[in-house]
């Protein structure tokens, strides 16, 4: 394997794109996957926007693909949000959001630079609570993303989906913690099947599926490889706490009154991602996780994948921290862990191939005008 890793810029979230591109260099990156995310969105955690996606036309593209070229680093966009439920006005806002991004990543050179749009689906309570709301879920998706998908689909650009479930997005004192309809495989193959695009696929995150108690080597074999365009490393140790024993393991903790759970010593969630008795990491970086990552990375290759490995630092003690030194060194560790996995064994050690690096191709000189969903729908 020869693959190209990532670092996903949500972790340099006070740094200017200049400063994202020299450090994602500095550790050893090839390529950065850049946080778009709204500047007025409801979403405060692991945010950042690094493109200014109200003024971005083809000459900002250009500026943009000179700076990566120079570095000789590839790209990627997204912005991660709730596009099927929560809030009408934000949800719109959230869908409008991520056709302007498809068509940044289009002046971006699309497909032809691998330039692809990673987002949530998200998910639609008032609908989930009713009789068959799963599937009333998916139906909404496909009303939702058809026209996304057609758009993506006609500019050349393809839309991913990441798995997180998405388990501390609301209050704990809702019931459950699925608010992510990709957060399972299920979905994911039947979503491809209700909108049958080559212009969609996922961004494949192995420790959501980890706290799930699911091995994310028996995910790939079972997912469709073609669909798998990115890999997300981030790690997740499982605990042995008291809550897990009062609680379980398949089901989140849940919310009481405070006087009962103190009178009996119940552990109560400290804050709405406090749920599932899980640490996230970094693997390489602190401690070991609760995942085979030789495993994992084999099973990849035995299957062909040839996409990039993205690290998305969400680590306590490295993002978490607010510290530039530990999350420098989380991306290092992590890189040093996976090299000798994905890359050839060289005089230096195990290193990076750069005898395929491909730079960017400038992307179309003619502007498009910016698309909304209600012109679309």
């Amino acid at each position: 394997m020869n693959n190209e890793i990532w670092v996903m810029s949500s972790a340099f979230d006070v740094l200017p794109l200049s400063q994202v591109i020299e450090k994602s260099k500095a550790v050893g990156a090839q390529g950065i996957d850049l946080c778009v995310f709204r500047r007025d969105g409801a979403r405060q955690d692991h945010v950042a926007t690094h493109l200014d996606y109200e003024n971005f036309g083809p000459e900002e593209a250009r500026r943009v693909m000179d700076l990566f070229n120079e570095a000789q680093l590839h790209l990627s966009v997204g912005a991660f949000e709730n596009c099927i439920g929560g809030d009408p006005a934000q949800r719109k806002k959230n869908q409008d959001h991520i056709l302007r991004l498809i068509r940044i990543a289009h002046l971006l050179g699309g497909n032809e630079n691998d330039v692809t749009v990673g987002t949530f689906v998200g998910y639609n309570h008032e609908l989930g609570n009713q009789e068959d709301g799963f599937q009333k879920n998916l139906d909404e998706y496909r009303k939702i993303f058809q026209p996304i998908i057609r758009y993506a689909e006609d500019l050349g650009v393809t839309v991913l989906y990441e798995n997180c479930p998405m388990e501390g997005w609301r209050s704990a004192g809702y019931t459950t913690t699925f608010n992510n309809l990709t957060g399972v495989l299920a979905a994911r193959r039947l979503m491809y099947e209700m909108i049958p695009s080559p212009a969609h696929g996922e961004i494949y995150d192995p420790s959501h599926d980890v706290w799930q108690h699911t091995d994310p080597v028996a995910v790939i074999k079972a997912s469709d490889m073609h669909r798998i365009k990115r890999i997300h490393v981030k790690a997740t140790r499982n605990k042995q706490n008291p809550a897990r024993i009062y609680w379980g393991g398949m089901y989140p903790m849940q919310k009481v009154d405070n006087t009962w759970a103190e009178k009996t010593g119940i552990p109560q969630p400290a804050h709405e991602w406090d749920r599932h008795h899980y640490e996230a990491m970094l693997p390489g970086y602190g401690g070991s996780d609760s995942m085979d990552w030789r495993a994992f990375v084999d099973t990849l290759k035995e299957q062909g994948f040839s996409g990039p490995f993205e690290i998305e630092n969400e680590a306590a003690n490295s993002k978490a921290t607010g510290n530039m030194g530990a999350i420098l060194q989380g991306y290092r560790a992590t890189i040093l862990f996976l090299a000798p996995m994905l890359w050839p064994l060289t005089e230096e050690g195990y290193q990076h191939s750069r005898s395929n690096w491909k730079p960017l191709v400038q992307g179309p000189a003619k502007d498009i005008p910016v698309m909304t969903m209600e012109q679309l729908m």
